[in-house]
């Protein structure tokens, strides 16, 4: 290993350790974001406008485990940097170092849950123990430079012409043993600071993870909703592979913009409800369940689901209706907006004329699926609006209901490019058959699902080939406000097919052909799948 690799390696390990301290001195507030959390968010914040498509496109749901596994990879590539800078030039590896660490204070400063005292506790520590372990490390595997000297390694190898070599040619026997103690430094050193640092990681990991379940409790159960919503218990038809008319919550999707999903301790949680309001309201999560509870069954969509794609779902919510809230409140003239806004400051507005409509489900939801709401789905509470895309009504861990005017405030995605008013467009998609599976000529179940929530779905059909359209047998649904199953029993022949659907939904309207990108409001087109069918 060259000097330039081994000063690499003693700045990743570096970068690592800082890291690792600094995760373990923010246990002392665990469900506040570390550093590295503050770094991502304000990251996201920046640049989430230009980055949401790729990586929604790219790694769908797992996008945050994909930037997180990113980040931890560019905090090691500034190691390597400080590393290489620290064997150049004494302390410019180590002000990188602070540098970063300054970075996490001002991230968390900006971040509505992080706490500058814990977060300026944690930098120091970091910074302090990646410079005592890039200093170490340099000297250990023989890459420091004296202040203001470039020493080149290749010197301290070079022949002395008055030392006993026994003959003329290669290097001394001395210098060879040096070199083989710098590789035996170099295993030792950085074997033992890699154990280290993992070990502490993970300690920091588990016991956080620990700690902020033991704060962030959420209950068993609750109350039962009166009366709960009916639900088809059979359907007309089954086809292996079909999406279930309710999505399973573990598979229901998750799009957000939270690095780390927040962990909400209940007893130091309200909801508040300010603004163009008579009596601004404050619930805390004991009165919000205790209130009268409601059941919905809706379909959410996310307005970055491209057409076929699975970023769409059907769940049982239960709450407290929206409606009865805000006449509580008393919704000031003028009010045209309804701005939700979650513990991380992320919002969403609608115009209060969605609310207009008095058959359109909109919940302030605790409950999903009959549990109370998951972490990852919002709890301990979140908004559920029928018909429009989530990122301008579906916010979690809700805190706020703010009333406003549409002019006066923008949601977090509208300056960022994306629609201020979002209905959920017409969209169909074909579950089976997909591409890949194994299909014999003769009878084969074409399935899916259709989704316009709040207008409902009257027909779908399927085509083959470009032939004519076939109606496609519809489920059964609990109401419009939710997808329904679609399924046709198609006598494929042998040979290389194209499959494609479209929906009507209740207002007569049509799915439009034209295929449209999800940005600014929604992707548009019809769903097709290319098959092959073996001649039995």
């Amino acid at each position: 290993m060259d000097r330039r690799s081994r000063a690499s390696l003693a700045g990743a390990l570096a970068a690592a350790a800082a890291l690792a301290a600094a995760e373990l001195v923010n246990l002392a507030a665990p469900t506040r974001p570390s550093l590295l959390i503050a770094v991502e968010t304000w990251f996201v914040d920046t640049f989430a406008g230009a980055l949401k498509d790729i990586a929604v496109a790219l790694f769908g749901t797992a996008d945050k485990i994909a930037l997180a596994v990113g980040a931890v990879l560019l905090l090691l590539v500034f190691g390597v940097l400080a590393g290489k800078l620290e064997a150049k030039d004494r302390w410019r590896g180590v002000a990188l170092i602070v540098g970063f660490g300054l970075a996490g204070v001002a991230a968390t400063a900006r971040h509505p849950q992080g706490s500058v005292p814990v977060a300026s506790a944690a930098a120091l520590v970091g910074v302090a123990v990646g410079t005592v372990v890039l200093l170490t490390l340099l000297d250990r595997f023989d890459v420091r430079v004296a202040p203001g000297a470039a020493r080149a390694f290749a010197d301290r190898r070079a022949p002395d012409p008055g030392a006993a070599s026994g003959g003329g040619d290669g290097p001394p026997v001395g210098a060879l043993a040096e070199v083989a103690g710098t590789r035996r430094d170099v295993m030792v050193w950085g074997l033992g600071a890699g154990a280290l640092i993992v070990t502490g990681g993970v300690l920091a990991k588990g016991v956080g993870d620990r700690l902020r379940r033991a704060r962030s409790i959420i209950p068993d159960s609750l109350p039962a909703a009166a009366p709960p919503a009916s639900v088809p218990t059979s359907q007309p038809f089954e086809a292996t592979g079909l999406s279930p008319y309710i999505t399973p919550t573990r598979d229901f999707y998750r799009i957000d913009t939270a690095i780390q999903t927040p962990f909400v301790v209940t007893d130091e949680w309200t909801l508040k409800v300010t603004g163009m309001v008579d009596n601004e309201l404050e619930l805390t999560y004991a009165e919000l369940v205790a209130r009268d509870l409601v059941e919905e069954v809706v379909t959410l969509s996310c307005v970055s689901n491209e057409v076929g794609g699975d970023l769409v779902g059907n769940a049982r919510w239960t709450g407290i209706g929206l409606r009865d809230v805000l006449a509580e409140a008393g919704v000031a003239p003028g009010a045209t907006q309804i701005v939700g806004e979650s513990v991380d400051g992320f919002t969403a507005g609608f115009p209060t004329s969605i609310l207009d409509d008095p058959d359109r489900p909109a919940l302030v939801a605790v409950g999903m699926n009959g549990q109370p709401l998951p972490r990852a789905h919002g709890f301990p509470a979140r908004l559920v609006i029928a018909g429009i895309y989530g990122y301008v009504s579906a916010t979690k861990w809700l805190s706020e209901i703010r009333l406003t005017t549409l002019e006066g405030e923008d949601g977090y995605w509208i300056d960022r490019g994306w629609a201020k008013e979002a209905p959920i467009k017409t969209s169909s998609r074909i579950d089976v058959p997909r591409r890949g599976d194994r299909l014999v000529a003769g009878t084969v179940p074409v399935a899916g699902v259709a989704w316009a929530p709040n207008r409902g779905i009257q027909a779908v059909e399927v085509r083959v080939d470009g032939g004519s359209w076939q109606q496609a047998e519809l489920g059964r649904v609990a109401s419009d406000d939710t997808w329904v199953q679609w399924h046709l029993a198609w006598e494929a022949p042998g040979g290389d097919h194209v499959i494609e659907v479209r929906a009507t939904d209740g207002d007569g309207r049509t799915q439009s052909r034209q295929e449209v990108a999800p940005i600014p409001d929604g992707a548009e087109g019809w769903h097709r799948q290319e098959v092959s069918v073996a001649e039995r």
